[in-house]
């Protein structure tokens, strides 16, 4: 009864105008950096902190919740349309929402995107008022071993995500591998593979480098069909412009099931959104009926599975903020 008391509480406070005023200011703000590849949300409120000494704190909580939401969301659009991923929890969506929208589906990609969203974040922020205590305690009894095993299970799904091509999967692996252990060692504090370069001391943005690795694939694919002949690409204004009814049958699942990997991953400390994402990608092409479409034309699961779990994780992260600080 006092989480509801306290809940309504809650709701009386945030229904304010002012605060929606403000969530609204925030939710466009991340929407609009979430498009921006290689920015991301964490940057945009280290931007923002100097607004916060005139505005309220829970004003200023509520923005920057609406910045962090709209960031999760926003980082799709671009994965869809350009093939570049505006963040690093929107790498999976570009994988297959590219591909749709150059058939056509660009749209229904949008779509499910955007309300996958939306039904992921709606129901991850209500399993964060009522099952935040709980989880928490959970999180807080991850031992290393239980890490190892998470970490384990991330570098097994790379495999499956990259299909018939095993090889490539393990190359990818060892590079990001690579790429990760450049910087200071935080057991020892000592740098390694900085190279005597100072900026590599903080080590690698996984954004930047996620960004650049589909950013300057796709502008090579394009020069390298330059003097070919074109790929014949449906524009988004003359494909689908809705989604179909066998679209929401296929994409409810994954939702759903998006949700309750993205939650719960992203309650673990130090979680992040990539590991739900890789892995609602990997359920989602194991669970599907039309596999042929995954890498060819584009699988509508492979976008709405992702992007939930993407924005759930997103109501996951607060978890250990609210509860353990």
């Amino acid at each position: 009864m006092d989480t509801i008391n306290l809940l309504l509480q809650g709701f009386l406070v945030a229904f304010q105008p002012m605060n929606l005023v403000w969530a609204f200011v925030g939710s466009m703000l991340g929407t609009a950096i979430g498009i921006l590849p290689g920015i991301g949300p964490a940057l945009t409120i280290a931007l923002l902190l100097p607004v916060t000494i005139s505005v309220g704190p829970v004003s200023a909580f509520i923005m920057f919740a609406g910045v962090f939401y709209g960031a999760m969301y926003g980082g799709s659009t671009t994965s869809i349309l350009i093939n570049t991923p505006g963040e690093a929890g929107s790498m999976m969506t570009a994988l297959e929402g590219n591909k749709m929208a150059r058939n056509g589906r660009g749209a229904a990609a949008l779509a499910t995107a955007a309300i996958g969203s939306f039904v992921a974040g709606t129901f991850a922020t209500m399993l964060l008022t009522f099952a935040a205590p709980t989880v928490a305690e959970l999180a807080f009894y991850m031992k290393p071993a239980d890490y190892f095993a998470l970490t384990i299970l991330a570098f097994t799904s790379v495999a499956v995500v990259m299909g018939t091509s095993r090889v490539r999967g393990f190359i990818s692996l060892f590079i990001g591998l690579a790429f990760g252990v450049i910087g200071i060692d935080q057991m020892t504090g000592q740098p390694r593979m900085t190279f005597g370069v100072a900026e590599l001391l903080d080590g690698m943005e996984l954004t930047v480098v996620l960004v650049s690795l589909f950013a300057v694939g796709e502008v090579i694919y394009v020069a390298s069909r330059y003097h070919k002949e074109k790929d014949e690409i449906t524009g988004i204004n003359k494909g689908e412009r809705w989604m179909t009814k066998e679209d929401w049958r296929r994409s409810w699942k994954p939702w759903v099931r998006g949700t309750f990997i993205g939650f719960p991953l992203g309650a673990i400390p130090a979680g992040g959104s990539e590991i739900p994402t890789m892995l609602s990608y990997t359920l989602e092409k194991k669970l599907c009926k039309h596999k042929e479409e995954f890498g060819t034309t584009g699988a509508i699961e492979g976008v709405a599975g992702p992007e939930a779990a993407n924005n759930a994780s997103a109501a996951g992260v607060l978890v250990p903020l609210l509860t353990l600080g």
